[in-house]
């Protein structure tokens, strides 16, 4: 009983009792590294998957179902729609479930369920609905992965939003670089099915470290019950997740650090140590500057999820980030739709050398983390519009690559390679945009949001807009090139870029201000950028 009881402990993290002891590692498996690379692995498992069977799709489709020739291309199109359908419609649900459960650590578990339930059905499946089935499982794992998985960086980056989601590109990147790859290379040499026995590696390794990470919020509840809430123990030192000690005083940034919102100023004010008051770490508490210089503190009250979403699409600047990553999606997933076909025609390369022409566009997305950094410290909205608006010329210029010479073929690698930069500044700071604006609607007004914050709805509307990008890109270029050729893909690609630019001029917010800043001038800059 003892073991089981230890396994348990191991496993959730939580506390059973006053007198059971900290899990093994408390401060590895809480530490920021370890949160962060799990969350990355597991983005990086999902774009990984992805990639890796779609080389391996129309073969599954006429070996293992038995589709006829002709209506392989219908069903793959299909099957790709599946998975976007999926990811479009479940990455919301996921965000709320992700606000209103305790930890966010068993809905990425319940994500992976789902996703080596994918990997056995797309594996082993012989009939078009096993198929279909695993397709719409894989992306409701995405789903939960991209929405939790940001919400969970946010929760543990606290002001470096930015540079996490800078680790988010950087995973999206390598996972698009080497699943093809590695796919094609493995199928060639040694068939169908080992191709899905490194997708079970990799899921095997994402398990793995999911079940040893513990949540920040939730390794808080090891600190000293009694110097959290006796009196005397205001200003002593304390246990810390991570460093080993800190100074927390009970009540105001202890509470504040282990939730999911996380307050605009959040220094102490000197008064504090005066006025003791009740620790609550499940229940957010907003304090009030009485005429006295002190504190009082007051439970939010609950808001509907319907409040909170219509709260989020007030604000002009997330909907200006939503359609900037809408954009910038169908822009790259546009490329990736039509790239491949256009080398091949017109260079007569192979899909090894088509392959490694991708490299130039997706390269570029391991500066990510230092794109974030500018984010964090300049804001969101100069950094995106500069991708943008690089991205206007380098597509237009795309149309010129019309023959196969080495002067062309250069031309192409050069012009990819600075829209693959240019991509990555318009990305990497609306995905942190989202984060921006949830903290200064936030401070505008206190509580709007609740107790329990919406850091997973709001990486939930960032995911829907990504897909929505990944199904009209494609389509739209594909489209396209059949009928108009590559030259109209490409400059129309750029009025979309365009369009992308003048909505992040004019709407995205503008610098970020956290600690540093007043109370008045978060005000003053969320009534401007709103």
């Amino acid at each position: 009983m003892g073991f089981l009881s230890s396994t348990r402990q191991f496993l959730s993290g939580t506390r059973k009792d006053s007198k059971s002891k900290p899990p093994w590692l408390l401060s590895i498996r809480s530490s920021t590294t370890l949160i962060v690379l799990t969350v990355n692995l597991a983005i990086f498992t999902d774009i990984f998957y992805y990639a890796l069977i779609v080389p391996v799709i129309p073969f599954s489709l006429t070996v293992q179902v038995g589709i006829p020739e002709d209506q392989v291309q219908h069903w793959t199109s299909i099957l790709l729609a599946c998975y976007s359908v999926a990811l479009f419609v479940g990455s919301p649900l996921a965000g709320i479930y992700a606000d209103h459960t305790s930890s966010r650590r068993w809905p990425l578990l319940i994500g992976l369920v789902a996703l080596a339930a994918s990997t056995l059905l797309l594996c082993f499946g012989n009939s078009i609905g096993l198929l279909v089935l695993g397709r719409l499982l894989q992306g409701f794992s995405a789903a939960i992965v991209w929405s939790v998985g940001c919400a969970l960086l946010v929760d543990t980056m606290e002001s470096a939003v930015g540079v996490a989601m800078g680790y988010v590109g950087i995973s999206m990147s390598v996972g698009l670089l080497i699943a093809p790859a590695i796919g094609g290379a493995v199928y060639s040499a040694v068939g169908y099915y080992p191709v899905y026995y490194i997708a079970f590696g990799v899921v095997a390794v994402d398990i793995l470290l999911r079940l040893f990470m513990i949540e920040k919020k939730v390794a808080r509840q090891w600190i000293d019950e009694d110097h959290n809430t006796s009196p005397t123990a205001i200003g002593t030192n304390q246990v810390d997740v991570e460093a080993g000690t800190s100074f927390v005083i009970p009540g105001c940034s202890s509470s504040i650090e282990g939730s999911g919102i996380r307050a605009p100023n959040s220094e102490p004010n000197p008064t504090d140590s005066n006025h003791a008051r009740q620790n609550d770490s499940d229940e957010k508490r907003v304090g009030t500057a009485d005429d006295a210089g002190q504190i009082s503190t007051n439970p939010v009250a609950h808001t509907s999820t319907s409040d909170c979403f219509k709260a989020l699409l007030r604000s002009h600047r997330l909907l200006a980030a939503l359609y900037g990553l809408f954009s910038q999606a169908g822009i790259m997933m546009g490329f990736d739709a039509t790239l491949a076909l256009f080398v091949q025609n017109t260079f007569g390369w192979n899909s090894t050398a088509a392959g490694i022409l991708f490299l130039a566009l997706f390269i570029p997305g391991f500066l990510s983390p230092l794109v974030g950094w500018l984010s964090d410290r300049y804001g969101a909205k100069w950094p995106s519009f500069f991708g943008f608006c690089l991205c206007v010329p380098l597509l237009v210029c795309l149309r010129f690559v019309t023959e196969s010479s080495i002067q062309h073929k250069i031309l192409l690698g050069f012009l990819l390679a600075l829209l693959g930069i240019a991509l990555a500044f318009a990305n990497v700071p609306l995905m942190a945009e989202i984060t921006y604006v949830i903290e200064a609607t936030e401070a505008a007004e206190p509580g709007v949001f609740g107790d329990k914050g919406v850091y997973g709805l709001g990486y939930g509307l960032f995911t829907m807009a990504f897909a929505l990008g990944g199904v009209v890109g494609p389509l739209w270029a594909g489209y396209v090139v059949a009928s108009a050729g590559w030259g109209t893909m490409t400059w129309s690609f750029a009025i979309w870029a365009a369009s992308g630019a003048l909505v992040i001029g004019i709407w995205l917010g503008g610098q970020v201000k956290r600690e540093e800043g007043t109370a008045t001038g978060q005000q003053e800059g969320v009534d401007m950028n709103r």
